[in-house]
């Protein structure tokens, strides 16, 4: 299933706006209960005066309580533009003295009425805010509730004004600041998008570093890693052709003088003088082949995700066999090869295919370049760390040819043989896919090359 590819543009505005949304969002609700806190406050002091100027109208006679409310009296009482006004006055003895028998009461019995009491309630399918206080008159000990109820028309207007007063405003600064948001961002990403179309107008072949002067600093840090990428696959390029190309002159000059030969081979008539012509095209043929394995070692040496899968490696036993392979080519020579190494395993995290194609290049390059009747020794240590030393009493390398002798194609001038150049090549793209290093030294000033490879750790 294909991923769902994410914008920087979207996560950028959403991780601003969802916080910005959760704000405004809070404070609204806020803003909501302390309104309605503040006008129930202020409209129930007014509900409450309602209730005290009708306590007024309450009296005493001969010790029995009654009311007097004149139609004039309670036309002002009950007159609201927005709201209706009820009310009931209720003896503890005599039961209802005046009002609306329907005006709601609190019913429970621990109702505390030493002060008044506020609660809300339903009269006539309307929404009510009552009161209800508890009165005493002097000269009687019975007690008098006055209940006073207001429809909630005025606290939901005002509460109305108040929050559109706040939100509007809020509104606006939500959207001012999303368009700012918006542009902002759309402006702040604007050197990704000209980054990008300078990067896909180049050609393929085109490998300069990118620029990095209108970017910001926090992505100067992707266009210095995209450079250094540059940088290493432009080097890479320039190796490989100049691998290729050294390549295709190495195989030329067998292929030429192979070609050459058999040309030679095809206009003699007697097989007798058709020898020496075969003789040299079994020797183009050898070359091209040893060219051609060296060349394959080569490009196995470089695996092209940049890792390779190493396992231990006993280095005993592989220079031990290795040595007994080589054993019947130093004899045909002349010379002498011998193997030290402990009885016991050194282990290394390596390729063994790989490591027995380095020690064959070392052993090669020996028997090529070495003395007759000389000697090679080829030993393994384990201490301080695991270590392959390969000794010959041959010319050795002189010094100034050190570091060249490692670099591909490149033969030391007056070398004697036909070589190409890769062996040491070959073992120093082995030595550093292993993470070795690789050592050259002069065994002494007379002559004689010593080439040690050194791991870093061995493996139990």
């Amino acid at each position: 299933m294909k991923t769902k590819q994410r914008s920087l543009k979207t996560e950028i505005l959403l991780r601003l706006a969802i916080p910005l949304i959760f704000f405004i969002g809070f404070e609204s609700v806020l803003s909501y209960f302390v309104t309605l806190h503040h006008v129930d406050v202020a409209y129930d002091r007014w509900l409450l005066d309602s209730a005290r100027s009708l306590t007024q109208e309450i009296k005493v006679r001969n010790g029995k309580i009654f009311v007097e409310l004149p139609p004039a009296a309670l036309e002002i009482f009950k007159w609201d533009e927005s709201d209706k006004t009820y009310f009931k006055i209720i003896s503890e003895e005599k039961g209802m003295l005046a009002g609306d028998k329907f005006v709601p009461e609190p019913f429970d019995s621990k109702t505390d009425w030493t002060h008044p009491v506020f609660f809300d309630d339903e009269m006539y399918g309307e929404p009510v805010r009552v009161v209800s206080m508890s009165i005493t008159r002097e000269n009687t000990s019975e007690k008098v509730f006055v209940h006073v109820a207001e429809t909630l028309n005025k606290r939901r207007n005002m509460m109305t004004d108040i929050l559109l007063a706040d939100l509007l405003p809020q509104m606006a600064l939500v959207l001012l600041t999303g368009i700012y948001l918006v542009v902002g961002v759309k402006r702040g990403l604007q050197p990704l998008h000209v980054l990008a179309g300078e990067i896909a107008q180049r050609s393929s072949r085109d490998l300069r570093p990118i620029s990095d002067r209108h970017v910001f600093l926090e992505v100067r840090a992707l266009t210095d890693t995209i450079n250094d990428l540059l940088e290493r696959l432009s080097a890479a390029i320039a190796t490989q052709q100049r691998f290729i190309a050294n390549a295709a002159h190495q195989l030329r000059t067998p292929l030429a003088g192979l070609k050459l030969q058999v040309e030679r081979a095809q206009r003699e008539q007697d097989l007798s003088a058709m020898k020496p012509a075969l003789t040299h095209i079994q020797g183009c043929a050898d070359r091209m082949s040893h060219l051609t394995t060296q060349l394959l070692v080569l490009a196995r040496s470089e695996p092209v995700n940049g890792d390779y899968e190493l396992r231990p490696v006993d280095l005993c036993k592989l220079a031990r066999e290795t040595c007994m392979d080589w054993v019947p080519k130093a004899l045909q020579q002349h010379m002498e090869l011998s193997f030290e190494g402990s009885k016991r395993a050194v282990y290394v995290r390596g390729d063994e295919v790989l490591l027995r194609e380095l020690l064959a290049n070392l052993l090669d390059n020996a028997i090529c370049y070495g003395h007759a009747q000389g000697n090679i020794v080829v030993k393994v240590k384990s201490h301080p760390a695991p270590r392959l030393i390969v000794e010959d009493d041959g010319p050795g390398i002189p010094e100034a040819e050190m570091d060249k002798v490692i670099e591909r194609f490149y033969r030391i001038p007056g070398s004697p043989g036909d070589g190409c150049g890769l062996g040491l090549a070959i073992v120093k793209e082995i030595a550093d896919l292993h993470k070795a290093r690789l050592e050259l030294k002069r065994v002494s000033a007379a002559g004689g090359a010593r080439i040690d490879l050194v791991f870093k750790q061995a493996e139990q």
